[in-house]
């Protein structure tokens, strides 16, 4: 049996309970409307909100992986840009060199071939000097290698360097001809230096490809971990709309409630009539 006191209200006490209870609810779900997230910071669940700070730490630190193996893309594409110049140079050196091989010319001709040759020659130290991104090249002879980053942890991905320089190549500085007969040797000399120009071209197109493959690796797995902190982390707002407007329906049933238990004191005055 219920007692009927003016000093205390047991059902206006349950409703006020209720309704705080239903406040307190409609608070949190309008706080994941707002954010779009379930979960936004260590009090709504510890755990979950630690694991996903290091993933997004590690998708974030991922942006800096992929700056160092673009600008590695970037550097070999230099150096690949200029190999296709020495080649297209060493291509015209070798058909300079066959023509001043022929023993029927006479002296201004073979002199004019070998100022080509000779410019020639010197074009390919131009185009390695050059061939630089960033104040750095793959292909001048000044390091032996280069190293990018290719994961969150700071590993390294390298890329060897190939030497195009003239002595790179098996020439020199003064590679030239005096005569039909070294024009003929010059031959050989430069169908190995085009050879090796090539042979080096190809390692640096290979080292290209990988790079670029590890490069979109990066993406993809960048990708992943922000779509796995979402899983962790964000609200379906669907269903969160939904459930707001149960919460003020309940809201408002709650404080008619309320309302109804607080009359209940008033009824005692019908006792004293």
């Amino acid at each position: 049996m219920m007692l009927n006191s003016i000093n205390t209200n047991p059902g206006a006490m349950i409703a006020l309970q209720n309704l705080n209870a239903t406040n307190s609810e409609l608070q949190s779900t309008q706080q994941r409307i707002n954010t779009g997230k379930k979960i936004s910071n260590a009090k709504d669940n510890g755990a979950i909100w630690s694991m996903a700070k290091m993933q997004s730490a590690t998708s974030s630190s991922l942006n800096a992986v992929k700056d160092s193996l673009q600008r590695g893309q970037s550097t070999i594409d230099v150096g690949l840009a200029a190999g296709d110049t020495i080649t297209d140079l060493l291509g015209k050196m070798k058909e300079k060199a066959l023509a001043a091989s022929d023993t029927s010319l006479n002296t201004a001709s073979f002199n004019a071939l070998v100022s080509d040759f000779t410019s020639l020659r010197d074009q390919i130290t131009k185009a390695v000097t050059n061939a630089q991104f960033n104040g750095v090249s793959l292909v001048d002879g000044t390091t032996s290698k280069l190293q990018f980053l290719s994961n969150s942890d700071g590993v390294a991905y390298t890329v060897n360097a190939k030497t195009l320089s003239l002595v790179g190549l098996g020439l020199t500085a003064t590679s030239t001809f005096a005569n039909a007969a070294a024009a003929k040797t010059m031959i050989a000399t430069i169908t190995t230096a085009m050879t090796t120009a090539t042979n080096k071209l190809a390692n640096l197109g290979t080292s290209s490809t990988g790079l670029d493959m590890h490069l979109t690796f990066t993406g993809k797995l960048q990708d992943s971990l922000d779509a796995g902190v979402g899983n962790l982390v964000d609200a379906d707002l669907a269903k969160e709309s939904a459930k707001l407007q149960s919460l003020q329906t309940k809201q408002q049933l709650g404080v008619q409630a309320l309302s109804i238990a607080n009359q209940t004191p008033q009824s005692i005055l019908s006792l004293f009539k």
